[in-house]
């Protein structure tokens, strides 16, 4: 038993119809065929091949009945007369009920089994009572079905801006997503009035070069890498995908297109990152002018916060001088009411409040001394 790819619908679906061993159709042949929905009028495409039928997703099934009579024709013209008068009374029954849809197009299958509403909304609708009204006003059964913006421009567009029928109408049978890297690859203008298509969404035939595109791409060196060539060193800065060439700018600055064949190895080219940072840390080392700080990472801090040497005192008190000036430079500068201070003094009273606290002998506060390390020592060798 024959089979034939045949369209049919508004939706232009695509179903593998059987048919009598005897009947032979041709292509663009108008048949009647009866499918899932019903009695419906389509056109046979091709024959049912395996690599035909590997191309459609989810086929639908039926059988072809006959050809289209002249009597077929005129039913079908009056019926597409007939859904214009039935579109008007489904709006004035939305409006009524006041259903947040847009109503996009109606179908009326060919042997009056059922008619097929589509529409448009942001939400779900409950269109129940919408639907018991229709069923009674038109004596058939109702089917609702919500469709998307290119589904939209399916039914109603007709020419895109190439000048020919646009291609949701004519031979694609599902709309597969687009995105604006395929447009970017391409070299395609990035303007949305020229990329968009009738549906206001990016232009299906974008997606119809772009694995060419890719595999392409996979043979050219990348923007921005270093090249070596028959001529000398360069460095990529654009491409001709489907010629296979690349601009490259030489060492003198002077640009030239050359042939993707041409180049003899691609270098690999320093990350601005690694290169910045490589640079700020030779600046770094070349202003720091302490011979410590290449040694000890933490000297050169040290060595800011701790006074020259002629200034701290000998012995063992160096230390608590030291601890005493490290803590007097974080503690905030009070605040005098005289612009004229003698910073000599005030630094000679901190260190000697801060000798006082890191006193060790607990019973030093109770001397006479006040218990001053200094004093005590002297005190010591005059015994």
């Amino acid at each position: 038993m024959p089979k034939y790819v045949v369209r049919y619908g508004v939706m232009r679906t695509l179903g593998v119809l059987s048919s009598r061993a005897s009947d032979r159709y041709g292509r663009g042949t108008q048949v009647i065929a009866r499918t899932p929905r019903g009695l419906e009028a389509g056109e046979v495409l091709c024959e049912a091949t395996e690599a035909a039928v590997s191309r459609i997703k989810n086929p639908g099934s039926g059988h072809i009945l006959r050809d289209m009579s002249d009597d077929d024709h005129n039913e079908l013209s009056h019926m597409k007369s007939q859904q214009r008068d039935e579109f008007k009374i489904c709006e004035t029954f939305v409006e009524k009920i006041g259903l947040k849809m847009q109503l996009v197009d109606l179908e009326h299958v060919f042997g009056g089994e059922r008619i097929v509403i589509y529409y448009l909304a942001e939400d779900r609708v409950d269109f129940r009572e919408l639907v018991r009204q229709l069923a009674s006003e038109f004596q058939t059964r109702i089917e609702m079905r919500q469709i998307g913006v290119r589904d939209e421009a399916k039914l109603l567009a007709d020419y895109g801006d190439c000048g020919k029928p646009v291609c949701c109408n004519t031979h694609l049978s599902e709309m597969p997503p687009v995105s604006m890297k395929m447009a970017k690859l391409q070299k395609a203008t990035l303007d949305p009035n020229k990329i968009s298509g009738r549906c206001g969404r990016l232009k299906c035939c974008l997606r119809y070069e772009y694995e060419t595109y890719e595999e392409l791409e996979k043979d050219l060196p990348p923007v921005g890498s270093d090249v070596l060539t028959q001529s000398g060193r360069g460095r990529v800065i654009g491409r001709e995908i489907l010629a296979g060439q690349i601009l490259i700018e030489s060492e003198d600055h002077s640009r030239k297109l050359i042939d993707a064949s041409e180049v003899i190895t691609v270098l690999r080219r320093e990350s601005r990152k690694s290169g910045h940072r490589r640079q700020k840390g030779e600046s770094g080392s070349k202003n720091s002018e302490d011979p410590a700080s290449l040694d000890d990472p933490g000297s050169s801090d040290d060595a800011a916060k701790t006074p020259p040497a002629d200034e701290l005192p000998a012995g063992k008190d160096a230390v608590a001088e030291q601890d005493s000036t490290k803590r007097t430079a974080a503690q905030p500068e009070p605040k005098s009411s005289s612009d004229t201070v003698d910073h000599d003094t005030a630094d000679h009273d901190a260190a000697a409040g801060s000798e006082s606290s890191d006193s060790v002998d607990p019973s030093a506060a109770d001397r006479s001394d006040g218990g001053d390390p200094l004093k005590q020592q002297n005190n010591n060798d005059n015994e």
